[in-house]
């Protein structure tokens, strides 16, 4: 619900803006009301339209091992030996915890594991890296 606290949300290159009239709670999602869009054609315009905040109005992350998932994308993955593992795409939750989505440094499909103190021991946003634990693999 903090969303409306932000400000008006921006498409991704910050060329339109779209102030949240109202917003209310649904079963596993937010409703929001946007000014000046008062019927379905309007409406119906922003289908699939990506609505962002600007990072500089989000509040500052005041916990030593809290992140914002933008600032784990681009994150070079390490083992714990140092040699890459691949690079941060994406941080994910369908609902039973966090999933860190790496693309392989040797190429492939990208691989999700959980995103948890075992798995991704160390995060050290100045070296702009992780390390990686991949969890074993039963066969």
């Amino acid at each position: 619900m903090a969303v409306a606290n932000y400000g008006p949300l921006e498409t991704e290159d910050g060329s339109r803006q779209f102030e949240i009239a109202a917003l209310w709670p649904a079963k596993d999602f937010l409703v929001a009301r946007i000014a000046g869009i008062d019927d379905r054609t309007a409406a119906g315009t922003l289908c699939n339209v990506d609505l962002f905040v600007p990072r500089d109005r989000l509040p500052p992350i005041e916990a030593a091992d809290t992140y914002y998932h933008a600032d784990l994308i681009g994150l070079s993955a390490v083992r714990q030996d140092g040699s890459a593992f691949g690079t941060v795409t994406a941080v994910h939750n369908f609902g039973a915890g966090d999933l860190i989505e790496i693309v392989p440094a040797a190429g492939g499909e990208a691989l999700l594991l959980p995103f948890t103190e075992a798995v991704v021991p160390t995060i050290d946003m100045a070296a702009r890296k992780i390390v990686i634990v991949p969890p074993a693999v039963s066969e």
